[in-house]
């Protein structure tokens, strides 16, 4: 029999909305996730491009730039731990608060990289301070997605979840046309400028964004589905202890949806850019090519991230994310073997494809079905962990490996599509022991089944 807890309100079954609500939800969720991900890009394009020769010089080229890539990991190996954290915080104390404090940790993180001395200025010491704020980024971003998904996902219309779930991830596209228009500019650049002072401008400027979301999250009102919680004493004390009675199943599936999606991201917005530029690559040594894609990807993405969201309300989330990632593993070997060609608009034409089809067809319907997963007492914590535990194994490290096998197999172009191939095919396993979760009740207190 289903426990639910009791409500005079439709709006806390998603029946009916507050418009004013659903708006600022939307606005505060996507200037969130446009700061994740213009941090996201703009660190994964300076480990592929610059941070190698600034912070590790004495390891190489290749040593570098795997280094450099290994920084970019760690901030990921953080990212569980700070979903944990304010995962428990949120379920305990609300989503609010939450996402005003993620937001202002990943920001100033972010911000505080571009103070940083060089190996140049300073020796290791800037390398190490990388790590640790790198580390400090990973807890913030920990939770912040699982926020904006949990938030937007309790108020928005039941049928229209997957619509309404998927328009903060827009905000994800905005965050990547920034930060790889940054740095496609910035490629225009003289080197000696570049490797000077104008890398430390795209993360300064991280504190735009820092100071609008934090003023627009601070207008936030708590989602309905906690508000019932609150009313009816319902909120749990130990979250973690929830999930790990009763949701160990449905974390396992939402880390298994999310290897195609979150690492084929990393492999075609990292791993790609570093493939074509490095010293073996097919247009070695070049900074514009792979930035250009993927502001060309981002512009494409912004649209279907959203279209794949409300297809999954009307089909369902599963057949939308089965047919996504199952077109992200025909599309590996075929894609990376035409990047080989070293023709500047295939290579472009590939980062679309595997962009804005392949991971968008997933993360569409994806940002309702995570939340429709888990019962309301341990939602944000069920979300934060399926996010981040698998953004570990899958995005995190996803360049640094792919990096290191390139160097031991002579830059082969099949690292990178079987990698891509692999991931895919793991989350089109995982969709066939997903449970359809299209307009479930997100007030019930049980896991979906």
């Amino acid at each position: 029999m289903t426990t639910r807890t009791k409500t005079p309100q439709t709006e806390a079954d998603g029946a009916v909305v507050d418009p004013e609500q659903l708006r600022r939800a939307t606005l505060a969720s996507s200037v969130g996730s446009a700061l994740e991900y213009y941090d996201f890009y703009i660190y994964g394009l300076a480990s592929a491009l610059i941070f190698g020769p600034l912070f590790f010089a004495p390891l190489g080229d290749s040593g570098a730039v795997i280094a450099s890539f290994a920084t970019y990991g760690v901030g990921f190996a953080a990212r569980p731990f700070g979903g944990v954290v304010f995962g428990y915080i949120g379920d305990r104390f609300g989503r609010k608060m939450v996402l005003i404090l993620t937001i202002g940790l990943m920001g100033m993180a972010s911000f505080a990289i571009g103070l940083l001395p060089t190996f140049e200025q300073a020796g290791m010491l800037g390398a190490v301070l990388l790590v640790a704020l790198r580390i400090l980024q990973g807890l913030g971003a920990g939770a912040e997605q699982a926020g904006a998904t949990t938030l937007i996902s309790e108020v928005a219309p039941r049928r229209r979840r997957g619509f309404f779930a998927s328009l903060p991830f827009v905000g994800i596209q905005l965050g990547t046309l920034l930060g790889a228009g940054t740095f496609a500019l910035m490629a225009l650049a003289d080197k000696e400028v570049l490797q000077g002072w104008l890398w430390r401008v795209p993360f300064l400027a991280s504190v735009i964004l820092i100071v609008i979301a934090v003023f627009i999250r601070l207008k936030l009102k708590e989602t309905p589905v906690f508000q019932e919680l609150e009313k009816h004493k319902a909120v749990v004390k130990n979250p973690v202890g929830q999930i790990w009675k009763h949701s160990k199943k449905n974390v396992l599936v939402g880390i298994g949806l999310r290897m195609g999606e979150n690492g084929n991201s990393s492999i075609y917005s990292a791993l790609l850019v570093s493939f074509i530029s490095m010293p073996a690559g097919v247009f070695a040594g070049d900074k514009f090519i792979g930035p250009t894609g993927l502001l060309i990807a981002a512009g494409f993405a912004a649209v279907l991230v959203v279209t794949f969201g409300a297809l999954s309300d009307r089909f369902g989330r599963v057949p939308v994310y089965r047919y996504g990632a199952l077109f992200q593993a025909v599309i590996a070997l075929p894609a990376f073997y035409l990047v080989t060609l070293g023709n500047v608009t295939l290579v472009w034409v590939v980062m679309v494809v595997g962009i804005a089809i392949g991971v968008q067809s997933m993360l569409g319907p994806q940002c309702a079905l995570l939340p429709e997963l888990f019962g309301s007492q341990h939602r944000f914590t069920g979300v934060a962990l399926s996010r981040e535990l698998s953004a570990v194994l899958a995005g995190g490290f996803a360049p640094m490996i792919g990096v290191a096998l390139l160097a031991a197999t002579n830059h082969s172009w099949l690292v990178p599509a079987l990698y891509s191939l692999v991931l895919a095919g793991i989350s089109f396993a995982t969709t066939f022991f997903t449970p359809e979760t299209n307009g479930r009740d997100l007030v019930v207190v049980e896991d979906a089944k």
